[in-house]
């Protein structure tokens, strides 16, 4: 059994990050509630428990709270943000509403000699947001940095208890990986004996054992999530995999090509199944985002389904979900961000014994690392992400047959030029909005909708900036998406970060 880590989220935007950042050190983690049983811990037996942040005050009455006995049980425990303003308060410390609240970085300066901060002694910048601060640590705390505004760490050492206000496990924090290092290592006592081929290993030695000589029908996209799984699946069952592409309209120009001519040659059955009028009648009208992808989703389960009985008994249904697809459709504590097509579980009239998800413990940098070792080509592994609903959630309010050809036009010109500059962001796409502009074309007055480009910077998906792209650059994608596009006669450059915004507009 390998050693692992236990990441207890009480609502905070960056659980995923921590949790990603624990593994980047070899050591398995694993987000769970805030108000996880104690025994449930005990036979989970982590070496190390996080407590993460979340966006509630600790001394409110309806605040998610750990049961006090997590204290007692000798496992080292690291809380940051919420989860060291709860650490205090459950142990007879105070926190008080903050006069002046920390947002963003603050200057970090160490008061004392830390394990947890090991060879650190200088002032650091780590990324704050919180409003509330400790006002006193408990008895046999000590307090080990502060900024101007707040005390920014603090421990008790005999009870193996660490707190940090600050974020260690997000890119902007300094000296973050080597704070979570010392816990990692020094404290816990981790060996890094977290390896991805040995999750590889033993993700085909349990398909194989729970599928046997049965069939797996898998969804297969193109993307690398779905892609991933396909190698797992086949090096893991071979011919006994079906892969259905399901073309459901919403792709970007010539994917549904391109995906055919690569996985019609694998050594895999593959089947294209053309079903985009299905699935654009079934969200004619629809304007709203989750509406739209639970449409979209539930005409996926469909699809399979049918196809599914044609081919005779397929006992199995196989899907690309991955980690961060599972945390971000909501938790006990956290807010459904968005909805995802392949998580909530298989309806009762789905007719499969079972679902097949081998990603589902994995991260996005993961999946690609395993893709690798699988032997898929590096053009499929560095695919952008894409979201399953495709341009549907790409183009604000209703669709139609005109706004898709509108959006995969524009869409390709911007990619297309950002590859040719080169120094590419983490990902760019251009999203149709459902404003409209008067604009000139020739002699005629024009009024046509907004095109938005979008691009960003990013380490992990879970937060990003935009990505400043040169303004020559801007100029002529805008150029030749206004002159190539017909209906199109302006366009925006989106500069948000997230938070607060999310990547997709929908």
């Amino acid at each position: 059994m390998i050693q692992s880590v236990l990441v207890l989220d009480f609502g905070g935007q960056y659980k995923e990050l921590i949790a990603q950042a624990v593994r980047q050190h070899a050591v398995y983690s694993e987000i769970k509630p805030g108000n996880t049983p104690i025994d449930v811990i005990r036979k989970m037996k982590p070496i190390g428990i996080i407590l993460s942040g979340g966006p509630s005050s600790v001394y409110d009455d309806n605040s998610p709270k750990c049961d006090p006995e997590l204290f007692s049980l000798g496992i080292p425990i690291l809380g940051i943000c919420y989860g060291m303003q709860l650490i205090v308060h459950l142990m007879g410390g105070e926190v008080v509403a903050g006069d002046i609240g920390e947002y963003g970085l603050a200057k970090v300066k160490p008061s004392r000699a830390s394990q947890l901060f090991g060879n650190i002694s200088g002032a650091f910048d780590a990324v704050m947001s919180h409003n509330d601060k400790v006002q006193s640590v408990p008895e046999g705390f000590v307090v080990s940095a502060e900024t101007e505004n707040c005390i920014a760490a603090c421990e008790n050492v005999a009870k193996k208890l660490y707190c940090v206000q600050f974020h260690p496990e997000t890119k902007q924090t300094q000296v973050g990986s080597e704070i979570l290092k010392n816990f990692l290592i020094d404290i816990c006592g981790a060996t890094g004996d977290y390896k991805i081929d040995d999750y590889v290993n033993k993700q085909i030695a349990q398909i194989q054992k729970t599928v046997g000589n049965e069939k797996v029908l898998l969804a297969l996209s193109g993307g690398v999530d779905s892609s991933v799984t396909a190698a797992i699946l086949s090096k893991a069952i071979s011919k006994q995999l079906i892969c259905i592409f399901v073309d459901h309209g919403f792709m970007r120009k010539n994917e549904p090509e391109e995906i055919e001519e690569v996985f019609s040659n694998q050594d895999l059955h593959f089947m294209h199944v053309d079903a985009r009028e299905r699935f654009l009648s079934q969200i004619k009208g629809v304007s709203d985002p989750e509406e739209k992808r639970k449409r979209i989703g539930n005409t996926f389960i469909k699809v399979f389904e049918e196809e599914a009985q044609k081919l005779g008994n397929i006992p199995y249904l196989a899907q690309g979900t991955i980690y961060p697809d599972l945390v971000e459709s909501g938790g006990v504590y956290g807010a459904t961000i968005k909805s995802h097509h392949n998580v909530g579980g298989l309806p009762e009239t789905l007719d499969f014994k079972g679902l097949i998800e081998p990603l589902a413990s994995l991260f996005k940098n993961e999946v690609r690392v395993i893709g690798q070792k699988l032997g898929l080509p590096q053009h499929l592994l560095q695919r952008q992400p894409f979201p399953g609903p495709g341009l549907a959630i790409r183009i604000i309010g209703e669709i139609t047959n005109e706004k898709l050809a509108v959006l995969k036009e524009a869409d390709a010109i911007f990619r297309e030029e950002v590859l040719k500059a080169g120094d590419l962001p983490d990902q760019y796409f251009a999203v149709l909005t459902d404003t409209y502009s008067v604009g000139v074309k020739g002699d005629d007055r024009t009024y046509s909708p907004v095109v938005a480009l979008r691009a960003v910077t990013t380490s992990d998906f879970m937060t990003c900036e935009y990505a400043p792209l040169p303004h020559k650059l801007l100029s002529h994608i805008s150029s030749r998406i206004t002159n190539e596009i017909k209906s199109v006669s302006r366009v925006v450059y989106d500069i948000t970060s997230k938070p607060p915004s999310t990547i997709e507009w929908e």
